[in-house]
Parts: structure tokens; sequence; C-alpha cells
């Protein structure tokens, strides 16, 4: 029998006796679930695939896909900070869900520790590493997909692109005051997959970035990733500032249907103006909208492109509001109610990205740290205007920083697709919505026991949790992992 410590009485009631103990406990078993997804689709080994390690292997203590799998297991469950590393180090469930090792010993090893977590972010900071974690999170998010489809890709799905405002509190490079939203913050993009829920990609930008910087290249990446892994046709879906002449006319050359909203100018208002006519009779109680189709050319646009005039009228509004959407789809293939109809539910990816913040929280806090003392002796700064050398390397460190921010970007959301998989199994078995903060109480922060039998552990868990563990587990292990269907 395990050692007790006795901790003080309840007052509340005599009888309750507090102890602590020497057994292996953990309130997160749901580790060992999120490992059985990372090895069912290689998330890991396509992200480690890419990277160049950088270490001198007489002194690795930890495997490159460890330190992976221990940074993205902890975002996933909700441990997100630096210091819940060191907080979970002997965690059993962890311990045993990170390793490289089999057998009973893999429990006894610790994690690694807080800064050898942060040194990886380091190496994942060079851009061909941050290529390597945006091409595990497609392929992660594909082998989801292919798998509750037998191995078949689907015909066609949206990708949905926005800015994701991300608050900081502090002077991260990169970083900027943004005057719409009132805060200092990263603008990163995100690509996403709103008849799914899966996260397609990211590339991080400076909160003062405009609607379409870093637009164009971004875009087509994720549309190339997402047609060999996803889908056929990938139809492109975004908000106003992103329609330019490059991107659209690269879509077209492509095939990739797309629609967007354009922003207002005065031509577009000129063209507007005869149909904000209100129709004759009384006002309706409820909300109503019509549509007309327009001829409209840019004078950045290289022709003439199909445009759809959206009026909608409020029956409290004294004016009416209008907008106006661009496709690349023909009215004989969507109408215009059809087309804004499909506009509207961006909503849908952006309940997603919602739930990406809610959950995940994602802290972008890397920054240079130079030292402040050498030898003894306080270590002035040289300015930089003065000295070209310390300009450069002023300027390499904040490269630096920025791409262990976009790194870590990148992790959570490798760590949401991650758990969006357990999520889409949980609603697979129960035939009802799960979100994943719920999927994280029912399923995945469940209280277990690590029990040593002869060479066997044992991990015994909630019996009321038992059954759905259960349902969820065979569900995994019966998909198709496999690759691609032609």
């Amino acid at each position: 029998m395990s050692e007790s410590v006795p901790l003080p009485t309840p007052g509340f009631n005599k009888s309750l006796r507090v102890e602590a103990r020497s057994d292996r406990l953990t309130g997160d078993a749901g580790f060992v679930v999120l490992r059985q997804i990372l090895d069912n689709t290689r998330a890991v080994d396509t992200v480690a695939a890419g990277i160049a390690d950088p270490r001198d292997p007489a002194h690795v203590t930890h495997s490159l896909p460890e330190l992976l799998r221990t940074q993205l297991l902890l975002k996933a469950q909700g441990w997100g900070r630096g210091s819940d590393a060191d907080d979970l180090r002997n965690d059993p469930a962890i311990c045993l869900a990170a390793a490289d090792a089999r057998g009973p010993g893999a429990a006894d090893r610790p994690l690694p520790s807080q800064p050898t977590l942060s040194r990886l972010l380091g190496v994942l900071a060079a851009p061909a590493h941050r290529r390597a974690l945006g091409d595990g999170l497609i392929a992660l998010a594909g082998a989801r997909l292919r798998a509750s489809r037998r191995g078949h890709r689907h015909r066609r799905l949206t990708i949905d692109i926005d800015g994701l405002p991300i608050p900081v509190h502090g002077q991260q490079p990169g970083s900027a005051w943004n005057g719409h939203y009132r805060e200092r913050i990263y603008y990163p993009l995100i690509a996403a997959c709103a008849e799914t829920g899966d996260m397609l990609g990211a590339v991080l930008r400076p909160g003062n970035a405009g609607a379409a910087e870093g637009a164009d290249s971004f875009i087509r990446a994720v549309v190339d990733r997402a047609e060999a892994e996803l889908c056929q046709v990938a139809l492109v879906r975004m908000d106003a500032g992103f329609p330019g002449e490059p991107l659209l006319a690269d879509l077209e050359r492509n095939g990739t249907p797309y629609v967007a909203r354009l922003r207002g100018n005065a031509v577009l208002d000129r063209l507007a103006a005869p149909f904000l006519r209100r129709p004759r009779g009384r006002r309706p109680a409820k909300p109503r909208h019509w549509c007309r189709e327009v001829s409209y050319q840019a004078g950045s646009w290289s022709r003439v492109r199909r445009v759809v005039l959206v009026v909608k009228e409020r029956s409290d509004d004294r004016q009416l509001e209008h907008f106006f959407l661009v496709t690349s789809i023909a009215a004989a293939e969507r109408d215009a109610d059809s087309l804004l109809a499909l506009y509207r539910q961006r909503g849908t990816a952006e309940g997603h990205l919602g739930e990406l913040m809610d959950v995940l929280d994602p802290a972008l806090s890397s920054t240079p740290r130079p030292n402040r003392r050498h030898a003894g002796q306080p270590v002035r700064p040289a300015a930089a205007d003065r000295d070209p050398a310390a300009a450069a390397a002023a300027a390499a460190a904040a490269a630096e920083a920025f791409g262990r921010n976009e790194a870590q970007l990148l992790l959570h959301l490798l760590a949401y697709e991650l758990a969006h998989v357990a999520r889409h199994a949980l609603e697979t078995v129960t035939g009802t919505g799960w979100s994943l903060k719920r999927t994280r109480r029912a399923m995945l922060n469940v209280g277990g026991r690590l029990i040593r039998s002869g060479r066997r552990l044992i991990l015994a868990i909630e019996a009321g949790c038992a059954g759905l563990w259960d349902r969820v587990w065979r569900r995994i292990q019966q998909w198709p992992w496999a690759p691609a269907a032609p």
C-alpha cells in the first residue's frame, strides 16, 4: 500500500479525511487517446521528416518526435503555458503518451523541461521548419477527412480565409497597435474548412497588416495543399479587402472557384443607386433582402467579372444597406440568392476560429532578450544607428522571435486539429454535436491511476467514463487510416 501524508481535516464533515499518496495519479487520462490519434494519423512523423535537428546526438535526451508530441499533447489538453511542462513533468499519462519508448519504463521517464521545449521553438522558427508544421497540419486534417470517408477525398470543400486578431502584452517583434481592434495584436491569416471544422493553415502577420497583405501566396499554397490532400476542388471564400487582381486572376487560371465581398467605392455606389428603393407596400416585420446582377470591372482588374449587389432592408432602418459580392461561379451554376447563402456560411468558419481562441488561447510571447550582463559587468546595447553590426544583429533577433511566434501559432493549430479528431469520433458514436470544451471535460480531462502489474501497466479510469471511452476508442481504431484513394 502506498505511503500517505495526512492533510488538514475539513470542518464541514469530520468523517472526511484528505491524504496525499505516492500513487501515480493523473487528471488527464485523455493524453493516451490523443497519442493514439497521433500514431494513427502519423502527423508527428510528417512534421519531423521536414525538420533538420541541429542538436548533437551525443547530448540528446529527448528525440524530436518526443518534443513535438509533448508540445501538441499539452496544448490540446489546455496546458499551453511554458511552465505547464514542469508542473506535469511526472504525470504518468502524458509521460506514457509523449515517449518513444515502449514498455512499463516509459511511464518513469519525465517530460522534457520547459527550457528544452523553449529551445525546440528556436529550431522550429526556421522558415523550412515552419513549412513542415504547415505540412503536418494539412496532413492531419487530410487523414481525418479520408478516414471518415473510408479513404476517399471529398469532391468539394470550402476554404474560408480570414484574419484573426491575437492580443499580445508586450513589445513582441511585429506586433502593433490596431486601431480597429483597439489593442496591440498580431494579425495572422487563418485558413479553415467551414463544412468540417478543420484548420488548414496560418501565416503570422504584423498587427497593423492590411487585410490582403501576404494573402496571395498564402491562399495559393493552401489551395494546392487542400487539393492534394483533402478534396478534388477547393472553393475559396473571403471577406472584403482580399479580392485583388493578382489573387483573382491566379485563382481563375487554376480553375479554383471563389466568392468574396468587395469593398465599397464611388463607382459601386453609383451602380447600386437605381436598386436602393424600397418595394411598395408596408415594411415587413422581418428583415428581407434582394439581389441584382451587375456588370463591373475595377480599374485594376484585367476583365469584367460577375458581381452581385445585395440590398438589405430592416424594419427599423431609415436607409437600405447594401454590399457587393464578386465570384467566378457562373450564374447558371448558382443564382444570386444561392450565392449569397453560400457567402453567409462564413459565420460557421468564424465560429471555429472563436473556438480556437476560447479553448486553446494561443499566447504568442517570444521576444528577443539580449544579455544584460557579461563577465560580471552590465552590457550597454550599442545604438543601432551608429553600429550597422548591432542593427543587423537586432534585426536577426527580431526575425527569429517573429518566427518562434509563428511556429507557436502553428503548433496551436495542430493541437486544435488533434482535439478535433477526438471530437469528431465522439460526435460519430453519440450522434450529437460536441464543442471542444465539452469534449475535453467528458473524455480527455478524466481522472486515472497508473498501476504496475509485473511487466504491464494498467491505467484505471473513472468507471463512469469507461463506456464512452470504449466506443470512441473502437471508432478511432476502426477508421481506415490509409493514403488518399485516387
